[in-house]
C-alpha cells in the first residue's frame, strides 16, 4: 500500500461526523453534505445542500483555469493559483456558514471537514510521463477559519505513483450502495463536468474510469455563444436534431479504444467540431455524445442490474432520454434508489476524508490505474 500524505494526526472517532465538500469543474456551486462513517459504512446522513459560487470567485477560477491550460511542466506555479486557492477557501467559509445556519449546525460539530478543492488541470498520464492534476484550495486558511481540521488534496499521491487521480468517488459508491442494500453487480453512473462510471462487483472489486464528457461541453459551448451557462431541461437540445457524422467523428477518438481505468480532462475533446452546427443541432450532438460513450462503458463486458445516475446530468431529459433507450441495462436515477444524486460526490468526499484519517486506502488498481490499493489526502489542523 502507498504512503499516506498528512500533515497531523487527527482523533479519530468511531464513527466521525463529517462535513464533506465538492465544487466541479462547471463551477456552479459549492455542494455540501454531512455524513457520519468509520470510512467503511456509513452510520447516518446528515443534511446537503448547495450554494452558488459568487461571480468575482467564478470569474478567476475561468482565468485561473485558462492559465493552468498554459503552464508548462516543470515551471513555478503562476501566482493566480494562490489567489484563486485562498479565494476557493473563503467561498467555501461563505457557503458553509449559512448552510450551517440553515441546519443549526456549528463548526464544533464536526470532527473533520473534507475538501476538494477546485479543479483546475488535470492530464492524465502518458506511457511517457505521469500526470498531472491541480486542485486549488488553501487548507490552512479554512481550517483556521472554521477552527476543524481540513482533509484535502486526495488526488496527488495517486498520481505521483502514476494512477489516474480520478475518479476517486468509486469506494464511496461501493458504500452507498452497500448502505442502501443493493447487490452487486451495480453500476453508479455520475454525470458532472465530465462523466465517470463505477462498476461494483464486491466492497473493493471495482472498474471505474471516465466515460467521456458529461455536461460540460454543452455548458462551453453554450457559454462561448452568450446563451447562458447551460441547457436548462433539455429544451436546446429537444429542439436540435444529431448530425451523425460529427458524432462519429467524436466518438472515433484513440480515448474510447484505450484501457480502463483512464481519465479526461473537460477540454480533452475538440468544440470546434459542433462550430458549424445551430445551437440547438450541437447542444443534440453533444448531448449525444455524452450518453452514447457511456454506451461504450459496456464494451468491457459488465452487466450490472441497474445503471444509477448521479449529477447535474440527471436533470437533463435529454441526456437520460438516450441513456434509456441504449444502455443494455435498466437506467434509474440516484433518487430511485434513495440517494441524493447532487450531493453523491460531497458525500465521497466526507467519506474519503475519513478513510484519509484511518489510514485507509482510496484509489485502486480497477479505478485509477495505480498498481496497489493507495491512501491518500493530507490533512492539516487548524
Amino acid at each position: 500500500m502507498g504512503p499516506s500524505y498528512r500533515f497531523a494526526t487527527v482523533a479519530v472517532n468511531d464513527p466521525m461526523k463529517i462535513l464533506g465538500f465538492m465544487t466541479g469543474t462547471s463551477l456552479d456551486a459549492v455542494d455540501m453534505a454531512v455524513l457520519e462513517t468509520d470510512g467503511r459504512d456509513i452510520q447516518a446522513f446528515g443534511p446537503a445542500g448547495e450554494r452558488k459560487l459568487r461571480e468575482e470567485t467564478r470569474d478567476l477560477l475561468l482565468v485561473a483555469t485558462e492559465v493552468a491550460r498554459g503552464w508548462p511542466r516543470g515551471k513555478p506555479a503562476p501566482d493566480i493559483f494562490a489567489e484563486a486557492a485562498r479565494a476557493v477557501a473563503d467561498e467555501h467559509l461563505h457557503a458553509a456558514e449559512s448552510f450551517l445556519a440553515e441546519h443549526g449546525l456549528a463548526w464544533s460539530d464536526f470532527d473533520l471537514l473534507g475538501v476538494h478543492g477546485q479543479t483546475v488541470l488535470h492530464e492524465r498520464p502518458t506511457p511517457e510521463r505521469i500526470g498531472r492534476t491541480v486542485q486549488l484550495l488553501d487548507a490552512e486558511r479554512l481550517a483556521k477559519a472554521t477552527g476543524r481540521p481540513v482533509a484535502f488534496d486526495f488526488r496527488a499521491a495517486d498520481v505521483a505513483a502514476g494512477g489516474q487521480g480520478a475518479p476517486l468517488a468509486p469506494i464511496y459508491h461501493a458504500a452507498r450502495a452497500r448502505a442502501s442494500g443493493l447487490a452487486a453487480p451495480v453500476a453508479a453512473l455520475n454525470v458532472g463536468g465530465v462523466a465517470n462510471i463505477t462498476l461494483i462487483n464486491g466492497d473493493e472489486d471495482l472498474l471505474a474510469f471516465d466515460t467521456g464528457p458529461g455536461n460540460g461541453m454543452i455548458d462551453l459551448m453554450l457559454q462561448e455563444r452568450g446563451l447562458g451557462r447551460f441547457d436548462e431541461n433539455g429544451r436546446l437540445a429537444a429542439a436540435g436534431k444529431v448530425d451523425q457524422a460529427i458524432l462519429d467523428a467524436f466518438l472515433a477518438s484513440d480515448y474510447f479504444a484505450g484501457p480502463a481505468p483512464k481519465s479526461l480532462d473537460r477540454y480533452d475533446f475538440p468544440l470546434d467540431l459542433v462550430e458549424p452546427l445551430s445551437a440547438e443541432d450541437a447542444a443534440a450532438t453533444l448531448v449525444a455524445f455524452t450518453a452514447e460513450a457511456v454506451i461504450k462503458a459496456f464494451d468491457h463486458g459488465a452487466r450490472p442490474s441497474a445503471l444509477i445516475v448521479c449529477g447535474g446530468g440527471r436533470h437533463n431529459p435529454q441526456i437520460m432520454r438516450v441513456l434509456a433507450e441504449r444502455a443494455p441495462v435498466p437506467v434509474k436515477t440516484a433518487e430511485a434508489f434513495g440517494w441524493r444524486g447532487d450531493s453523491i460526490e460531497a458525500e465521497a468526499f466526507a467519506y474519503l476524508a475519513a478513510r484519509t484519517a484511518n489510514g485507509l486506502p482510496i484509489s485502486f488498481p480497477g479505478t485509477t490505474g495505480v498498481k496497489t490499493p493507495m491512501t491518500g489526502g493530507r490533512i492539516v489542523e487548524p
